[in-house]
């Protein structure tokens, strides 16, 4: 019999609420078995078995506890982390990993010491129209890409600088919350840049945090990868646009499992990650010597997947996925972007 794992979760805000909680629970070997909740105790409400408790030192004591899940505000990252691999057990923490590299590297260093498996919430490699797009590329069918553009437009015109996301601390704004997962993407697709250039900005007067950025990153063989990210797009342009030597993806809209996640529903359920044919991404390439126009069915979505395979490389029955070096060098190339940002220069990626 397959040997289940406890899990514990720090923090019970909208990352612990929405994605990681009805994740792990729909896990059949990972048993969430407390959440730690200063001030309320409604995470009872959707898991009356799971345990709430007051004080992460309920997590670190409990021998029982193999994994605890760090679904913080960014700033707080490195200290739960810390102490958790301290108190010798397996930990996961929510994107963005850490607000430096250099604490991305203690972490990582630490957590060999203490012979841990340390791994970031990485979801958006399991999104859909990114697994659809990784086929494409591995497949071929766009050539030798050229281009790429990664948009995450949203409309949110009224910032609430006393949110830690829309503040002035280390780890707030767009490009750590957002721009972090199209970087690690970039990274998974096309490995590391050589150069990046980045404009990043605070369009809304009330904020104290960027709500905007446009990074573009160079690599050899003459491709340029572009993110970008508004919170003032009335009109969301297409999340992925690539064109290569023999074709162009071109892909709207974002993947229904956070929906689905807020909805209330879980990643156990039949047909889970299934995108409607409506937002197919289009497909304009050559196949044979034919060409070829039209939708292509997204791959359906699968967050589940990374934490069976978190479960799978505790148990030592699989290669972690999302590996903190990995993450580590979202972190860098955010650092990079902001000094490209501030003093107005393309920088290079060592």
């Amino acid at each position: 019999m397959d040997e289940k794992l406890r899990v514990g979760i720090i923090g019970n805000g909208f990352a612990s609420r929405t994605f990681h909680a009805p994740v792990i629970t729909s896990i059949p070997n990972l048993q969430l078995t407390k959440i730690v909740q200063r001030n309320s105790t409604n995470a009872n409400e959707r898991y009356p078995e799971v345990e709430v408790v007051s004080h992460v030192d309920d997590l670190y004591q409990d021998d029982a506890i193999d994994l605890v899940v760090v679904a913080t505000p960014s700033t707080d990252h490195v200290k739960f982390a810390r102490d958790a691999l301290l108190a010798g057990k397996h930990v996961v923490v929510e994107k963005p990993f850490t607000t430096t590299s250099a604490e991305a590297d203690e972490l990582t260093k630490l957590a060999k010491e203490q012979g841990k498996v340390l791994s970031v919430f990485h979801n958006r490699r399991w999104d859909g129209d990114f697994m659809t797009l990784r086929r494409l590329l591995y497949s071929g069918m766009l050539g030798d890409v050229k281009e790429a553009v990664f948009r995450w437009d949203r409309y949110i015109p009224d910032a609430n600088p006393d949110k830690w996301r829309d503040s002035h601390a280390l780890g707030s704004g767009v490009l750590y919350d957002l721009g972090v997962h199209f970087l690690d993407q970039a990274l998974c697709l096309f490995g590391k840049p050589e150069k990046i250039s980045a404009d990043v900005r605070s369009l809304r007067a009330d904020t104290k945090a960027d709500d905007y950025f446009d990074v573009t990153l160079g690599f050899r063989n003459d491709l340029r990868v572009t993110i970008k990210s508004t919170v003032l797009a009335k009109e969301p342009g297409p999340r992925y646009v690539v064109h290569g030597t023999k074709g162009s993806f071109v892909k709207f809209g974002n993947d229904p499992q956070e929906q689905a996640l807020i909805a209330g529903r879980s990643p156990a359920e039949n047909g889970w990650g299934k995108e409607s044919q409506e937002m197919w991404g289009t497909l304009n390439t050559v196949v044979n010597n034919l060409h070829v126009v039209g939708t292509i069915e997204t791959v359906a979505g699968a967050y589940q997947a990374y934490y069976q395979n978190i479960y799978d490389a505790i148990t030592g029955h699989a290669e972690l996925i999302v590996k903190p070096e990995e993450a580590k060098m979202a972190i860098k190339l955010i650092e990079l972007a902001l000094v490209s940002s501030r003093e107005g220069r393309t920088v290079d990626v060592e």
